[in-house]
């Protein structure tokens, strides 16, 4: 699989988790079902109410621990928006965000995201970063242009 490659199906995400050494458990692959199929950032409240049906005693906790390991394995990226909870973008592939003021809304933007500059300054001063990402705040369309006008 490639870097930015994204698995497809339960048996593709099963033979990933298998490569990396990690076990393909039900709560796993449940909860990495359920964010593809939310398509779109959901924080893991949202993911919990999404696999209750089928993990009636899946807890908040072991929710977080799979979205983390998730995440060090390249499977999912946390994105971080100004106050509220983290959100968890299925999206792996460089890409930056949009994040409404208003309703709260975020937009993934498909412009290959400018980190290598943050990265760069934070080497400068001497940090050793691994990732950087872009959240670019305001007014979404819908809520920038409000109801049309009748």
């Amino acid at each position: 699989m490639r870097t930015h490659e994204q698995p497809a199906t339960d048996s593709d995400l099963a033979d990933t988790l298998h490569a990396r050494g990690q076990r393909a458990t039900s709560q796993r692959l449940i909860l990495y079902r359920a964010l593809r199929e939310l398509d779109r950032h959901a924080t893991a409240d949202e993911l919990l109410r999404a696999s209750a049906e089928r993990l009636p005693n899946l807890s908040l906790p072991t929710v977080y621990a799979t979205l983390e390991l998730f995440e060090e394995l390249g499977l999912v990226r946390r994105v971080a928006v100004e106050a509220g909870p983290a959100l968890w973008d299925p999206r792996v592939d460089p890409h930056q965000h949009f994040a409404c003021r208003s309703c709260g809304r975020v937009i993934d933007l498909d412009v290959p995201a400018r980190a290598g500059t943050a990265m760069a300054v934070a080497r400068a001063a001497g940090h050793a970063p691994d990732s950087a990402q872009v959240v670019v705040v305001g007014l979404c369309r819908d809520c920038a242009h409000g109801p049309a006008d009748v």
